[in-house]
């Protein structure tokens, strides 16, 4: 029952490389240069005067000016009679790490390079400068110049990456963000565009115009969105009626609940078709694999870091993309609007841990709330199962799960192991933990009907699945340990475990009966750890494998 490849793989972000560099003049004789590259393409002017246009936009180009355009945009690029244009054209291209990069690890989407935004910054004379450079030696005589120019360009992009990021932060207006959370919170009463110019302090007229800005939608499409979206996870997730529903939303009845919906949706609520496999996005890797394994692969996983389950019997992601959980709402926002999400999935918990509401995301696409903690990961399953309307699939599942657990069980039961009290002992960085009915404790505890510490045991009747561990004092570890230790270390930040080291060294430690007789198991964080279908399955091949001798 052991399974011998690694279940997790990280993703690496893309290497950045010169396509192109070219010098551009504007003359009379050539004075419009057409700019369309599938590559992202940055502009900067050496000397003169000229004008950048790109679909509605258009920018007035001065000495020392720059202009980051994305992959796939068209501009024209037009001269100023008077001061003849000097420009340089940087293309930005990606590559994978290749050898460096394990053969079933992911390339993370890089924000110079796959942006969908202008950036454009009017006066960046050390960037113009930097571009010069690369191009006067664009054909470097050794190596030396080679590594110069490699150094140089990631110096550039580098002080394109952090520009990005005040631009970013610049967006951000705290009264109209504040005005933008009162719709998105009290969006089922009745809310006027004057009502929220006064929070904004702004005139109404002009509020409409930043409203756009901020959201690409009016105040009243966006208002629109949240109530049809709210409507949406209410047919999903409850039983009202549809005049319920729409009352509510903030709609006076369900004929104009079914007009803003299908003018919204394309098709009436009682026509809603959730089973046509929504383009969607994931708050946390954990749901992905629930979502992978019913056969469906995100679109985007918010997530801290870009590991994903990794076995031979799950559909492995082939697209999906990466967004990180420190990104502002809005820019999450605009993530989700741009690759057309059609359904979010959540915790409430999760979301809070990272500064963001579901109400922030409802107007990208309707959100699904599946709670963490209060729940084991058997129901968080059913309940994505439920909201992609594969619940056919995931109950399939369970019950084969189930019967590897009995068997595993037959098993287990005729080793020494079933007489022993187990104990899971998790080290912190500044924590000692016990645990209980979650992660490796549900295959421990509830899979294979091993006997926890008696204090263990207690707390797991009274809380059931949300019991996921307590945290004890060195002192306290003789009260909980048992007949055999399993130990999981958590790395420090820098990646240390000297505080595991100093517990291992502790007379507390030294002392218990299971140290002594080496009845004392090392886990790996990353595969005991981890709390959802294929992991836990994971864990029960390896639990058996550990305690009938194979591993």
């Amino acid at each position: 029952m052991n399974n011998a490849s690694s279940e997790w793989a990280e993703s690496r972000f893309p290497l950045y490389t010169i396509h192109s560099i070219d010098s551009l003049y504007g003359t009379s004789n050539l004075p419009v240069h057409t700019i369309d590259e599938e590559h992202a393409v940055l502009i900067a002017i050496a000397s003169g005067k000229g004008t950048l246009s790109i679909e509605d936009q258009t920018f007035e180009l001065l000495e020392g000016g720059i202009v980051l355009i994305p992959a796939f945009t068209s501009a024209v690029l037009l001269m100023n009679p008077r001061h003849p244009l000097h420009a340089y054209k940087l293309t930005i291209g990606t590559g994978e790490p290749g050898h460096a990069l394990h053969g079933d690890a992911m390339v993370r989407r890089s924000d110079v390079a796959s942006g969908t935004s202008v950036l454009f910054l009017p006066c960046e004379p050390v960037i113009t400068a930097n571009v010069e450079e690369l191009y006067r030696h664009r054909l470097p005589e050794d190596e030396l110049r080679h590594v110069k120019n490699q150094i140089l360009f990631h110096q550039l992009i580098l002080e394109l990456l952090e520009r990005q990021d005040v631009s970013d932060q610049a967006v951000e207006q705290p009264s109209m963000e504040r005005s933008i959370a009162y719709l998105e919170t009290r969006f089922h009463e009745k809310i006027t565009r004057e009502q929220l110019a006064a929070i904004a302090g702004i005139s109404s007229s002009h509020y409409s115009i930043l409203f756009k800005q901020m959201t690409g939608f009016s105040p009243n499409e966006y208002l629109s969105r949240l109530r049809v979206h709210r409507a949406m996870e209410l047919l999903i997730g409850s039983t009202a009626t549809l005049r319920e529903i729409a009352l509510k939303v903030g709609y006076k009845d369900e004929f104009y609940l079914s007009r803003r919906f299908k003018g919204q949706t394309g098709a009436s609520p009682s026509r809603y078709d959730r089973g046509s496999s929504p383009r969607t996005a994931v708050m946390l890797t954990p749901y992905a694999s629930h979502l992978l394994l019913l056969g469906l692969e995100p679109v985007i996983a918010i997530a801290e870091s870009s590991e994903y389950i990794h076995t031979e019997s799950l559909l492995q992601p082939q697209t999906m993309m990466f967004l990180h959980t420190g990104s502002s709402p809005r820019q999450i926002q605009s993530v989700l609007l741009e690759n057309s999400i059609g359904l979010i999935i959540a915790a409430r918990q999760h979301l809070n841990i990272h500064g963001l509401t579901a109400e922030q995301l409802r107007a990208a696409a309707p959100v699904i709330e599946v709670s963490w903690m209060e729940l084991g990961w058997k129901e968080h399953l059913r309940l994505i199962a439920h909201a992609v309307q594969r619940s056919g699939r995931a109950e399939q599942w369970l019950a084969d799960f189930e019967q590897e657990e009995r068997e595993a069980r037959l098993v287990v039961q005729q080793t020494a192991a079933a007489a022993e009290v187990i104990t899971i002992v998790v080290l912190r960085p500044q924590q000692i933990l016990v645990y209980g009915a979650r992660n490796v404790g549900y295959v421990l505890y509830q899979s294979l009907g091993l006997n926890p510490p008696n204090r263990i045991r207690t707390e797991m009747e009274r809380k059931k699945d949300q019991f996921h561990s307590v945290p004890i004092a060195l002192q306290e570890l003789s009260e909980y340990a048992g007949d055999r230790l399993l130990v999981i270390v958590y790395p420090d930040a820098k990646g240390s475990t000297a505080h595991a080291e100093a517990v291992f060294q502790a007379p507390e430690w030294t002392s218990l009966a299971a140290v002594q007789q080496n009845r004392v198991h090392h886990l790996s964080l990353d595969e005991w750890i981890p709390y959802n279908p294929v992991s836990i399955r994971l864990q029960l091949h390896r639990a058996v494998a550990l305690l009938t001798g194979d591993q």
